[in-house]
């Protein structure tokens, strides 16, 4: 079995959560080097995952090692400068969401990477939850998906704007997930109409759309940071089927006027309570580390996440 080489870039608590504990259980996979600016945390994290080469200057660990691919796992307003060294260095790059703090940022990481035949993935990881997949591929066994819907509410009382001192915004930085998961349920976007609103702070944290889609998929984008709790579900309604899901819980599927829905269970679908296989982190590692081994590329490359960042614009500018 052919072993893949991956420098990893950030030491962070996203990194350890999710990313690291995923890559350490792949036996095709070895974390080669690794490189955070905190001593601290490079060391603790190294240390814990027997990781011998650690670097404080990304482009020593780059220049230093041979690399399959590199993930970078850094605040999306730090981002840009390091994917486009590692992009003309010819390297696949594994990014976290989202894929910069602009839609010009990402068209010019997607040009760099084409240009360069760089295999590339930004993490969506809605995509890739176990229960999410399933269900999708249940409902559409009626046919396509006619309406669907991403709801994400959170409660953040801060009068400080909460990401980054507001270096990029709440639907950019965190909502991108609902938009994206849209995108994944419905297709391509034929029009946009929205409301974007700022209550009971100075900047926007109330992001709702009515999206059509050029397959006739007609859907809902409705968020708001200022409620009761986080509070994240999707929807997707075909022909005589509907599923309702809780992708830290469970989906219930109705079809046919039957009283009893289908109950499917985030944990039992991923075979595991472990929040990064459930919640589809272990399985979107596993995909791009299983592009990058058949030279293909994966689902939510740079170019496909333009068009996510492009469907953000339209929101933001296709107010009512």
């Amino acid at each position: 079995m052919e072993t893949l080489k991956v420098g990893m870039i950030g030491a962070g608590s996203m990194a350890n959560a999710v990313h690291y504990p995923s890559l350490s259980e792949f036996k095709d996979v070895t974390i080669e080097a690794i490189c955070d600016l905190d001593r601290k945390r490079l060391g603790e994290t190294a240390d814990k995952y027997g990781i011998e080469k650690r670097y404080q200057d990304y482009r020593e660990m780059v220049d230093q090692n041979h690399l399959d691919a590199i993930y970078i796992v850094m605040p999306p307003h730090h981002l840009y400068d390091l994917v486009i060294y590692n992009l003309k260095k010819g390297l696949n790059v594994f990014m976290e969401k989202p894929p910069g703090v602009s839609l010009e940022q990402t068209r010019n990481m997607a040009l760099m990477a084409k240009r360069n035949d760089c295999l590339t993935m930004v993490a969506f990881n809605r995509r890739y939850i176990p229960l999410m997949r399933r269900v999708k591929s249940i409902v559409e066994e009626r046919g396509p998906i006619i309406q669907c819907m991403a709801t994400f509410f959170k409660n953040i009382p801060e009068i400080e704007h909460p990401y980054y001192q507001g270096a990029v915004d709440i639907l950019t930085c965190d909502a991108i997930h609902a938009v994206d998961t849209l995108r994944w349920m419905a297709g391509e976007v034929k029009g946009v109409k929205s409301s974007v609103r700022n209550i009971y702070a100075d900047y926007e944290n109330s992001f709702n759309a009515l999206i059509e889609f050029e397959g006739g998929c007609v859907g809902f984008l409705v968020t708001n940071w200022v409620v009761g709790k986080r509070v994240h579900t999707f929807e997707m309604h075909a022909k005589g089927i509907s599923a309702f899901m809780d992708p830290n819980e469970k989906a219930v599927i109705y079809s046919d006027n039957k009283e009893e829905g289908l109950i499917i269970r985030a944990d039992e679908t991923a075979g595991s309570s472990e929040f990064a296989k459930y919640y589809g982190y272990y399985a979107e590692n596993r995909h791009f580390i299983d592009c990058i081994k058949e030279c293909r590329q994966p689902e939510t490359n740079l170019e496909d996440a333009v068009k996510t960042m492009e469907l953000i614009e339209d929101i933001k500018c296709g107010r009512i």
